[in-house]
């Protein structure tokens, strides 16, 4: 296989990742090959497949709240999620290299907590561990808090990149040579200022000694998932790697050619910052099973009840009551800051629901579509449908054309949904010479091709 691509560049090496999704939206629980959410099998399951398909990392992300619709959970929602450091911890001990990453919020918790259980996390992983940086915006789920109340999107992102500054030096106030445990002279810390820091700003106030040494990889690598641009901003500055939501391969060229073109503002450089949308799939033995198979899987996703569900998100409006056979409501959405969904960051962030609305009742006069076959219709498809050839083709056309660095996989079935990905698709991402066959570094820095963190001296990191 050659090492360049078709346009003469040299061909680049996919990242790919495993997510495990929880129910939602996305997750079809009700299947008859789907298993629990939340026992452990599950989860080594499918850190296991991932691991064997020499995936990067695993990949977890965070509900701190249930959400609400109209003041009631429903079943195709997060409807929880368990501890992110325990559920790592744990897959820690029954894998040997696949990186182990966790969403924690930046809003909620505090630096010297998060930095103390992500470097143990990398002792306890010989050097796995990664971060997902996020904040939270909405005061609903602040209730669980003792911060509680609301954030303004620039106070989010001010305190985030507070904490990230804490964190990290609480990271770097071990060198890493400290502990000379020495039999011969009794010496066990041969540096007794050892993990002493000390970090002031306008959110943080905190000084002290860290009482983890230096882990394998220094300081987890960090992600980040915001899309706005202040998220973009923060991703350039500090990030190692930053997840996508654009689907088309037009719009993660323009998303990856924003996001690539701020390193260096910040001294970095291109390949400093990873970019990787999370996608979807279906396989099938022709393109042809596989459409059918992925409309299936749609209307598993979107039942009638979901439907009524996601048709309120945008009517802001209790359409309990609604037959999601029959037609559109004739009442437009209710316009204002209060939302029938709670916890839901889409919804407030979403497009103008009255021009939604005109969309929505054009198509299904168009189509003829009832309320559900509307929803079926407008909501996210599977962003890789095909044979395990055309996945695998379509997947490398994606990255070679800078749309991206490699993919975070969310399958539909839970833990069983990545194996036959992993069994099919990868080999042929192998023979194709983009995709490894091995593991060559037993850190995550080392699996995505970032450079090691570089040791302060000690005064530099107080």
């Amino acid at each position: 296989m050659s090492n360049q691509s078709s346009s003469g560049k040299p061909l680049k090496r996919i990242h790919l990742a495993a997510h495990f999704p929880g129910v939602n939206n996305t997750t079809v629980w009700s299947d008859p090959a789907a298993g629990s959410q939340i026992a452990f099998s599950s989860f080594a399951h499918l850190a296991r497949t991932a691991e064997r398909a020499k995936f990067d990392f695993l990949f977890l992300a965070e509900g701190l709240r249930l959400r609400e619709q109209n003041g009631l959970i429903y079943d195709l929602d997060v409807v929880g999620r368990p501890d992110t450091f325990t559920v790592l911890a744990a897959l820690a001990a029954v894998t040997d290299r696949l990186g182990l990453a966790g969403t924690i919020n930046s809003t909620f918790n505090e630096p010297y907590e998060v930095a103390r259980q992500f470097a143990t996390l990398d002792h306890l992983s010989a050097g796995r561990s990664a971060w997902n940086v996020v904040t939270s915006w909405d005061a609903f789920t602040g209730e669980n808090f003792r911060r509680g109340g609301f954030l303004r999107e620039e106070d989010r992102y001010a305190r985030a990149r507070q904490f990230l500054e804490a964190s990290w030096r609480l990271f770097d106030s071990w060198r890493g040579d400290e502990v000379v445990a020495d039999p011969a002279s009794g010496v066990f810390l041969g540096d007794p200022e050892a993990g002493r820091f000390a970090y002031r700003s306008s959110e943080f106030d905190i000084a002290g000694r860290f009482d983890v040494p230096r882990a394998p990889q220094g300081r987890p690598v960090i992600f980040q998932a915001g899309d706005s641009e202040q998220g973009r901003e923060f991703a350039a500055a500090s990030a190692d790697a930053i997840f996508s939501r654009h689907g088309t391969l037009e719009a993660g060229q323009a998303f990856y050619t924003d996001v690539k073109g701020r390193l260096a503002r910040h001294g970095r450089s291109a390949d400093a910052l990873k970019i990787l949308p999370a996608v979807t799939f279906v396989l099938g033995a022709t393109d042809a099973e596989a459409r059918e198979k992925a409309a299936l899987v749609r209307r598993q996703q979107v039942s009638g009840q979901t439907a009524i569900r996601l048709l309120e998100q945008v009517w802001n409006r209790d359409l309990s009551d609604h037959d999601p056979e029959g037609p559109l409501p004739e009442v437009d959405p209710l316009v204002g800051e209060h939302t029938v969904s709670r916890g839901r960051a889409s919804v407030r962030t979403g497009r103008d629901p009255l021009a939604v609305a005109r969309e929505w009742r054009e198509l299904a006069a168009a189509k003829k579509l009832s309320v559900r076959d509307l929803v079926i219709e407008v909501s996210a498809r599977q962003s890789f449908v095909g044979t395990p050839a055309r996945i695998a083709e379509e997947m490398n056309r994606f990255v070679q054309s800078d749309a991206s660095d490699g993919f975070i996989l969310a399958p539909h079935l839970t833990p069983g949904g990545l194996d036959e990905f992993a069994d099919t698709v990868v080999p042929l991402l192998q023979e194709r010479g983009v995709f490894r066959t091995e593991y060559e570094g037993s850190t995550l820095r080392e699996h995505l091709d970032l450079p090691p963190v570089p040791v302060r001296t000690a005064e530099e990191a107080i």
